[in-house]
């Protein structure tokens, strides 16, 4: 595996450059914002604004089960609606459970990431069948943001194991949809709509080293990739989060300036500083003039899990 590297005085001092700037993208957040559920593991966390309410879908499984391998048979998507964008976020319903065995999605699903195109509100997910077999990529779609929820029938089968679904609407209705496989190959298909058919444009978005956990929004006339640093491999820190930048949102992504979005600092408004174990999952919300608000991010401490939002400066 190939990885970006640079000199050793010269990475000190971008690193440095990058945290400060950082440090004034994120800002400090109530230590009662976000949404948490007792006797849950909360992963995940994308929100979507509806009137003056904010609606978070999230993935849970059994606190019981083993974190994080209990989601491979037990996670499923709920609801939360909150009036404050900062939550904290109160559980609404089941959205996304288990079906009949017959089904693509049958066993588990889970990293819901919710959208609007035209009239019709979309959930994309990832899920497996009881069957076994790889991951598969699929989505549900609604007219209103509370239900009924039509699941398709099958999934996006692009033949191979698909997760961490992350879509991107233009204005006539096409999708670009970033996805990662069971090796954090990275993955972009478009389509005229969500409802196919979907076509590989690019089968390897960033050889360089892995990433996963993508979110797609458009800036400034440049679409812009945030994910996760798996390995460390761009930034040097395992886990951080980077923002990369694409002129047509599917060839030649290049690190952006600043390239550090997030790392594992949460800073409370009281003061207190919390040093996430893992922050994953990165999902933004933006608002009706295309302005980014606030930062979601999935958050592991003493064996807690929950999805923290924080304001952000962008």
């Amino acid at each position: 595996m190939k990885i970006f590297k640079m000199p050793v005085c010269i990475l000190i001092l971008f690193l440095c450059f990058c945290g400060n700037n950082n440090k004034r993208i994120t800002q400090p957040v109530p230590k009662q914002s976000g949404f948490k559920m007792d006797g849950w593991f909360v992963w995940g966390g994308s929100v979507i604004k509806v009137d003056d309410t904010y609606h978070l879908f999230a993935s849970r499984w059994p606190d019981s089960t083993e974190f994080p391998g209990g989601y491979m048979k037990h996670s499923e998507i709920v609801r939360a609606t909150s009036t404050d964008p900062l939550g904290p976020y109160q559980f609404r319903e089941l959205v996304i459970g288990e079906r009949g065995p017959q089904y693509w999605d049958s066993e588990m699903a889970h990293n819901p990431s919710i959208y609007k195109t035209g009239d019709t509100y979309v959930l994309y997910y990832n899920a497996r069948s009881k069957s076994g077999g790889y991951r598969q990529i699929g989505y549900a779609t609604a007219q209103n943001v509370e239900g009924p929820w039509k699941r398709c029938d099958k999934a996006i089968n692009f033949g191979m194991d698909a997760n961490n679904p992350a879509a991107f609407f233009e204005p006539d209705g096409g999708v670009k949809l970033m996805w990662r496989d069971r090796n954090l190959r990275v993955y972009l298909a478009t389509a005229p709509s969500y409802t196919g058919p979907y076509t590989i444009q690019n089968d390897n978005v960033w050889p360089q080293c892995q990433l996963e956990d993508f979110y797609l929004f458009k800036q400034d006339g440049k679409y812009n990739m945030i994910c996760e640093d798996n390995e460390g491999g761009v930034t040097g820190f395992v886990r951080w989060g980077v923002r990369f930048v694409s002129d047509d949102g599917i060839h030649d992504w290049q690190p952006a300036d600043p390239l550090i979005f997030y790392d594992h600092t949460i800073n409370w408004t009281d003061g207190s500083v919390l040093e996430c174990e893992r922050r994953e999952r990165p999902q933004l919300l933006i608002d009706e003039n295309g302005k980014v608000t606030h930062l979601f991010t999935s958050v592991l401490y003493k064996e807690k899990t929950w999805n923290q939002v924080v304001p952000i400066r962008f």
